[in-house]
């Protein structure tokens, strides 16, 4: 039997609301963080030979609720000052209570037409870092 469930889209609403509230958890704002190299299999491998890119700070509540279960984040403060050089491949989302941050979602980095969409993917250390757009989508339907 496959496995490809279809929930409606209160139901994709709910879960995706539900994602996104956990980047909120910490004690502060959420954090966004891009990174380059190759993305680990899932959000739950660690980091292996990544290069940490950028650390922004995300707006709390970091999304807003969700429409057809796509969650769009809130502005996000640009990062003035790179971590590094590099190309962003992906980046991850997570809690931060301003010592550990706590991912709860990865997802690809461009210009357009990814989950992180960013002004360049290209990187200098000490440059500005600006988000274009970030959204969670849940898929089911």
């Amino acid at each position: 039997m496959p496995l490809a469930p279809s929930i409606t889209t209160a139901a994709r609403n709910a879960a995706a609301n539900a994602v996104t509230v956990l980047v909120d958890a910490g004690s502060a704002a959420g954090r966004l963080r891009i990174y380059s190299g190759t993305a680990p299999a899932d959000v739950n491998a660690a980091l292996s030979g990544n290069t940490l890119l950028a650390d922004l700070a995300m707006s709390d509540p970091a999304f807003a609720a969700a429409s057809g279960g796509v969650a769009t984040a809130s502005s996000i403060t640009s990062d003035s000052s790179a971590d590094a050089t590099g190309t962003a491949t992906f980046f991850r989302v997570g809690a931060w209570d301003g010592v550990t941050f706590t991912p709860t979602f990865q997802g690809s980095c461009g210009t357009s037409g990814s989950d992180l969409n960013l002004s360049t993917t290209s990187i200098t250390l000490g440059g500005t870092i600006s988000v274009t757009s970030l959204t969670y989508s849940q898929s089911g339907s």
